[in-house]
């Protein structure tokens, strides 16, 4: 893996890994030491977007179409923040708790200076940011007014373009905002509001019904899917998930949780990373998709029965002594 600095430090990071994680496209083509997609920045149909995985200039990304002087070119840091939803100081500490620190010369290490950080205060959103609204980019993906209204799903007053996606605090506070181009891929944050990696979305809902059982899922259109079929569902945003999600699942009313990441290999790492982290704390079943990549895909191929049959499926619970076979009920009543 390369070696990269953070700082003071020298870090080596997997950076193909982290990039794999997130949705490229169809036109992104991989090779061993260079990514090329479009353009995760604004809307782009031909691939003017690269990222160097090896070499001395590893991380090191360029957008020959950049219309934001901000995304001509960066590093690592950067753009992982703009993938996560955050800002770079909350990014290198991901990065420097991931994969630590290392040390070229033994006679160069030095004990740092005690540094207690801040609690970074986070920008407080007024609701009324998100106007209501059915999409009718959402519509076509199969998500029905009822589900959207559910989410909150709505616009911003100058971004047209653009559907929102407010992500809540589990207690049902506004704290970030996705908008995501109807047109194409790209996506962003409010700037300033919480990470999205300190939240989980759909879990307020889950909260306010009390639900036991829920699926996780990497994207908020999944979550959206299996409200339709009268599903609990939540995300985290990717196909990694942190502490804090972890955490706030916890303490959450889930008892039953469905590994629902995407079928493909990033998603098969999340519902291992969420089987690691949660066994012993809920219980834990393996959602087979089938030839179908996610809650999405099915919904729109199959519409609500599809998810609902889920329930009907054969699902493998996840314990330490071995594999143990039943049916488990999805729809709640």
């Amino acid at each position: 893996m390369p070696i990269i600095r953070i700082g003071p430090h020298e870090v080596d990071i997997d950076i193909t890994a982290e990039l794999e994680g997130y949705d490229w496209g169809y036109n992104a083509r991989w090779s061993a030491d260079k990514l090329i997609a479009d353009s995760p920045f604004r809307h782009d149909s031909t691939p003017s977007f690269y990222v160097n995985l090896t070499g001395d200039y590893a991380g090191v990304f360029g957008d020959s179409g950049a219309v934001d002087d901000d995304y001509v070119s960066g590093g690592i840091v950067k753009l992982l923040a703009y993938l996560r939803g955050e800002g770079e100081a909350e990014t290198a500490d991901y990065l420097l708790s991931e994969y630590g620190r290392l040390y070229t010369d033994a006679e160069d290490i030095r004990l740092p200076a005690l540094n207690i950080r801040k609690r970074t205060k986070y920008r407080t959103l007024a609701p009324d940011i998100v106007t209501q609204a059915t999409s009718p980019y959402l519509l076509t993906r199969g998500i029905s007014p009822e589900a959207q209204r559910q989410y909150g799903v709505g616009y911003g007053a100058t971004l047209a373009g653009y559907t929102a996606m407010p992500w809540y605090s589990p207690d049902g506070r506004l704290a970030n905002v996705k908008y995501r181009s109807t047109t194409g891929k790209r996506f962003f944050y409010e700037k300033g509001a919480t990470p999205i990696r300190q939240l989980v979305y759909g879990l307020n809902v889950v909260n306010a019904n009390r639900s036991e059982m829920a699926v996780i899922n990497e994207a908020e259109i999944d979550v959206q899917s299996w409200a339709v079929a009268g599903v609990p569902a939540i995300a985290c945003g990717g196909s990694s998930i942190s502490h804090e999600q972890i955490d706030a699942i916890k303490r959450s009313s889930i008892r039953k949780l469905l590994l629902g990441g995407d079928n493909d290999a990033a998603g098969q790492r999340l519902n291992a990373e969420v089987k690691r982290l949660l066994s012993g704390y809920v219980e834990l079943y393996d959602v087979d998709y089938g030839r179908h990549n996610d809650a999405n895909d099915i919904l729109e191929s199959q519409g609500t029965d599809g998810l609902r049959q889920l329930s009907n499926f054969t699902v493998t619970k996840l314990r330490d002594n071995g594999l143990h076979f039943r049916n488990l009920p999805v729809i709640l009543s």
